[in-house]
């Protein structure tokens, strides 16, 4: 048998239903799973990072940041912005970037060292 495996049923009825009932709904289930999977991404981590140092940041801006194509960082936000960790606005010919408070809480917990930048 696995270590990693019980080798007996040894379920704390207690406890398990407790926290079974707890448990949130699917819709958050997957939300969160979504938040997550968005920034796992490196280019889509460096990109919440640099929206986590500013207050709201270009395509153009960012694209230069991260080092990338300003198609490929456009992809990148909107994955973000799907995922609820950012939002968008035009200002004339611009498409300005900023992370939500979801955002901003999820890069804190994911790399520290952002965690004095971010309100």
């Amino acid at each position: 048998m696995a270590a990693d495996q019980c080798e007996v049923l040894c379920l704390d009825l207690d406890v398990a239903e407790r926290l079974r009932s707890s448990q949130p709904s699917e819709d958050l289930i997957r939300a969160g799973a979504n938040q997550a999977w968005a920034l796992g991404d490196p280019t889509r981590l460096r990109v919440a990072l640099a929206l986590a140092e500013a207050e709201e940041l270009c395509v153009c801006d960012l694209a230069w940041i991260v080092g990338r194509a300003q198609n490929l960082v456009s992809h990148h936000l909107r994955a973000l912005r799907e995922a609820g960790l950012a939002v968008s606005r035009r200002d004339g010919k611009m498409a300005l970037y900023e992370l939500t408070s979801d955002g901003r809480a999820l890069v804190a917990s994911l790399v520290p060292r952002a965690t004095g930048a971010i309100r």
